[in-house]
């Protein structure tokens, strides 16, 4: 036997095979100081009972000799016959006690060291009785309609500990799940979840009934003021270009004193139409540009034409690699806000989610169609569970009871249950000689 320091100051005694020097074998028990504990005592109980069959076994001699050499009265016989009959229940439960663990005295006795040859079997027989009387539907939605859990998980969530504790644990899950998943492969099924949904959906008529629900709402007009603000800047600005401009594409045969002419002339008109236009809210072509796009807003709603050329412009758009980018880098920052708003505990989604929490506590305490939903929905899953996986379930038992050491599976058994096994031993003794006793009392008064 090897000892070895474990955590916290506790010394753990691992039981190896005979002759080995390394760690004990897969599937060998690891006995600790409990352990030990157990199996002093379990020692101390064999010593006292074998002690008390060396008692009757003195007595019984003594009786005997008191009997036929010294002349001794009838109680001899008596005290005989009890010591007698108590030799043979102390032998025969010693027998039956030993039975189970191991071979008495070595010898290969049929139905002897049952727990090391029928491990086993023990195994599979109690994977069976599981699956039987603690796997079943009927058994599962029972226990667990008896249990009340709606009920109780509405009273345990209502109290603010308990929120702030599940939305804790909630934040360190999602803070994990977020860790393990890799960007580059969340960022490519992001990238063509959203690429497939836009290429699938047709936008046009969507955009058509938003502008024009924008122009009768005349919600149009800020962007119009807006554009002809920045034209009559720009063109304050950039008078100068705006006349190379119009010089630059006139005939080369005109004077040029006459291209300076109409190009000031033609900037000018401009400039003016773009003033009227900032400064007067009925002017005509402000009226043009609410005709134009009610009419284009009619046109992506309806035209054929129209919308075919939206949609082709929408995958041109897309399949460009700058918008790619775009989308597949969205997975970062919408990751990098859900880690930060998780990690913050007065963040506004820990909040809700602690609010949320502690409002679904305190409907399910008081709602009982509510407990009822929640309730039929976990008996729902638990009974699928065990149902679906019952052989599963079952296996993990089954095998690892086949994984035990036979030595060491009997070794940790009798530490556990061996001590209350001597007791029958030396209740067998006491049994056995008022047995006996009573027996020869009887056959005595017969006259035998």
């Amino acid at each position: 036997m090897q000892t070895k320091p474990a955590t916290g100051g506790r010394q753990e005694h691992h039981v190896k095979e005979p002759g080995t020097a390394g760690p004990p074998a897969r599937g060998a028990f690891v006995f600790n100081e409990a352990d030990e504990e157990r199996r002093r005592g379990v020692r101390r109980m064999k010593a006292t009972a074998t002690g008390l069959l060396i008692v009757v076994a003195v007595i019984y001699v003594l009786a005997k000799c008191a009997q036929q050499a010294w002349g001794a009265g009838g109680w001899a016989g008596y005290v005989a016959a009890a010591a007698e009959a108590g030799m043979v229940g102390a032998l025969a439960d010693w027998f039956a006690v030993t039975a189970l663990f191991r071979r008495p005295l070595g010898l290969p006795i049929p139905h002897t060291a049952i727990i090391p040859t029928k491990k086993d079997q023990l195994g599979v027989s109690l994977g069976e009785f599981v699956g039987e009387n603690f796997l079943s539907a009927d058994v599962v939605r029972a226990r667990l309609h008896a249990l009340g859990i709606g009920g109780r998980l509405g009273a345990w969530l209502a109290e603010p500990e308990h929120a702030d504790r599940v939305t804790a644990e909630l934040s360190t899950a999602l803070r994990g799940a977020l860790t393990v998943l890799r960007d580059s492969d969340v960022q490519a099924v992001v990238g063509e979840a959203i690429t497939r949904r836009a290429e699938a959906a047709e936008i046009a008529p969507g955009i058509g009934k938003t502008l024009e629900r924008v122009v009768a709402d005349g919600g149009h007009r800020r962007a119009v003021d807006l554009i002809c603000a920045k034209a009559h800047d720009w063109l304050v600005t950039h008078g100068d270009s705006v006349m190379d401009a119009v010089q630059g594409g006139a005939p080369g045969w005109t004077p040029r004193f006459v291209d300076r002419k109409i190009g000031d002339r033609v900037y000018k008109e401009l400039l003016r139409f773009v003033t009227e236009m900032r400064d007067m809210p009925g002017h005509p072509a402000r009226g043009a540009v609410d005709r134009f796009l009610t009419d284009f807003a009619a046109d992506l709603q309806s035209d054929t034409e129209t919308r075919a050329r939206v949609e082709r412009l929408k995958s041109e758009v897309l399949a460009r690699g700058e918008v790619q980018d775009v989308i597949a880098s969205a997975w970062t920052a919408v990751r990098s806000m859900i880690i930060s708003a998780a990690e913050d505990e007065r963040s506004e989604l820990r909040l809700r989610v602690r609010s949320s929490l502690m409002s679904l506590g305190a409907r399910l305490a008081t709602d009982g169609r509510l407990q009822s939903k929640v309730e039929g929905w976990i008996e729902g899953a638990l009974v699928y569970v065990v149902t679906t996986y019952r052989t599963e379930i079952t296996s993990l038992i089954t095998d690892t009871v086949a994984a035990w050491d036979a030595e060491h599976t009997s070794r940790k058994i009798e530490a556990h249950i061996g001590r209350d096994l001597q007791f029958i031993r030396i209740n067998g003794t006491v049994v056995g000689a008022l047995a006996g006793l009573l027996i020869y009392t009887v056959s005595r008064s017969l006259g035998g």
